[in-house]
């Protein structure tokens, strides 16, 4: 079992890096969307895309967290929520809580944006929907980072003792 430990532990430091690389990109991508107005459409698909492949890279390592520590592998129809409520959760004997539920709110607008990205024509996406959204991830994201890199840490711990 340490294995796994180690392997999720190395897999959570990846996307960490990939994840900095992904929130940075939005942020750049929203200062143009506001200096091209005219070009804002080309500009809003691309953060409505990195803001997509954010939150999917986080639900991928809940996931992960879920089947390999918790043996648990989410289902239903209400999974995506089921799992991010989860993560804020202590499994007792088991592992700590992933993230602090006070990011609960914040990570719930992300999937929801996730699902109309997923689920609409991109030319229905709106800046005033957008804007909230891509504003919060540079507040957001060191704190979730820390979190997830804290939980890093435990498993590797685990693997130690």
């Amino acid at each position: 079992m340490s294995a796994v430990w180690e392997e999720l532990s190395e897999r959570i430091r990846g996307e960490t890096v990939e994840l900095d690389r992904i929130v940075r990109r939005a942020e750049d991508v929203w200062r143009e969307a506001s200096r091209n107005i005219g070009e804002q459409d080309i500009y809003l698909d691309s953060v409505a895309l990195n803001i997509h492949s954010f939150y999917s890279g986080m639900e991928k390592l809940f996931e992960l967290i879920s089947y390999c520590i918790d043996n648990n592998r989410p289902a239903g129809r209400t999974w995506h929520r089921d799992l991010l409520r989860k993560m804020t959760e202590e499994v007792q004997g088991v592992r700590p809580a992933v993230i602090n539920t006070c990011w609960l709110p914040q990570l719930d607008e992300l999937r929801r944006f996730r699902h109309l990205v997923r689920n609409v024509y991109t030319h229905n996406i709106v800046p005033e929907k957008v804007a909230p959204i891509v504003s919060a991830l540079p507040d957001l994201w060191p704190h979730l980072k820390d979190e997830l890199l804290a939980f890093a840490d435990f498993l590797s711990e685990l693997k130690n003792s």
